[in-house]
């Protein structure tokens, strides 16, 4: 492959120029980004720097000199609209295109959004979103108890303002983290004065605040939405990648076209999409590796991890939660916030939670996929 373009300059793009670079391409190398900005990292946008206590410059995922390293073509600040596989050009939004042997697709998620509402996906959003935070609001309602949301919440709790989570489901985290567990991360909101709304929608956003679906109206200055993403993959429309729920590869990031592949949160690995930072770094080298061979040679196994800080703790998860039939306590207590557990199926070790415990939590995380006999008491 003489021309590799990397669609996408976020973590997954970056990291798929890196390990381009690392595994010894070193022909033309093309990366697309809609945003204006470098490549910087996402989850302190929630936090730090929702707080104001990281600025733009602690976001970077590599510096001036190793961005210099990659000897890439940045085009940055426009967005790809089509792909044509037959020609092998991605068209952008300016009008140029890039013709290119090899294609990475690492477009991400657009958050879904509600109108009258902000949104948290970027770092301009979060500009936005703290101008508002901090620009004499009281009363926050956050729709959406997912991960974003309850980070959002707790930011703004020390910021002072009055906060309001709304869930459409009766239990927050309830479908990642299952009854048990989700329940605690709502217990959690409570500690810390934050008002919860669980089994209810949103009807309407108007001059009078949030209209719940039960007819309870919450008085706003501000409304984030917390509702979740979308992969975007409308601009793969009529180019022959197979979509649905994302772009669909095989374990190695393989998707239906020959020389293209699909990283991060907009990619839909053997029936899979984790949309987590880890695994978005992660599987970038296995793609990669499989788009220069022109067959997948290598394979991405590795269960889906993530973290969260909300209100001082810090929420630790591997694994996977469906079908599980029972989580044991094996170090602390949950009426601490400081505990580790295990989801169990038929006995075998299928995930790892922990709250404030990393000790136990990396210890467990090892035992994924063994007998629950294994676990410390």
């Amino acid at each position: 492959m003489r021309t590799i373009a990397v669609v996408g300059a976020s973590l997954a793009g970056l990291r798929s120029a890196e390990a381009l670079r690392a595994q010894g391409f070193d022909g033309r190398l093309v990366v697309v980004g809609d945003e204006p900005h470098e490549p910087y990292d996402r989850p302190p946008l929630s936090k730090d720097f929702l707080l104001g206590t990281a600025d733009r410059g602690s976001l970077a995922l590599s510096d001036p000199d190793g961005l210099a390293a990659l000897a890439a073509e940045w085009r940055l600040g426009v967005r790809a609209e089509r792909l044509d596989t037959s020609t092998r050009e991605v068209h952008l939004s300016d009008g140029t295109t890039v013709v290119a042997d090899g294609v990475v697709i690492a477009t991400g998620g657009a958050p879904k959004t509600l109108p009258g509402t902000y949104a948290l996906r970027t770092l301009d959003d979060a500009v936005e979103l703290r101008a508002a935070l901090t620009g004499g609001a009281e009363r926050l309602v956050v729709i959406g108890a997912g991960f974003i949301g309850a980070e959002v919440a707790s930011t703004a709790r020390k910021l002072g303002l009055d906060v309001t989570v709304v869930e459409v489901l009766p239990i927050p985290l309830g479908r990642i983290l299952g009854p048990e567990i989700g329940a605690v991360c709502g217990e959690l909101h409570l500690d810390h004065g934050v008002e919860l709304r669980c089994g209810v929608g949103v009807e309407e956003i108007s001059t009078a605040g949030v209209v719940l679906t039960d007819g309870e109206v919450l008085p706003a200055d501000v409304v984030v939405a917390g509702i979740g993403a979308r992969p975007q993959t409308d601009w793969l429309a009529g180019s022959g990648v197979a979509v649905g729920n994302g772009v669909l590869c095989d374990q190695g990031g393989v998707t239906s076209v020959p020389g293209v592949v699909a990283v991060g949160d907009v990619a839909r690995w053997s029936g899979q999409r984790h949309e987590h930072w880890t695994s978005a770094a992660e599987q970038t080298a296995v793609a990669v590796r499989n788009l220069l061979a022109g067959t997948t040679v290598d394979t991405h196994d590795k269960p889906g991890y993530f973290w969260s800080d909300q209100y001082g703790v810090r929420i630790q998860f591997v694994g996977e939660t469906h079908l599980y039939d029972e989580v044991r306590y094996v170090d602390g207590s949950p009426r601490d916030r400081k505990f580790a557990a295990v989801y169990l199926r038929e006995d075998v070790v299928v995930g790892v939670v922990s709250m404030n415990d990393p000790r136990h939590f990396t210890r467990l995380r090892r035992q994924l996929g063994t007998a629950a006999l294994s676990t410390p008491n």
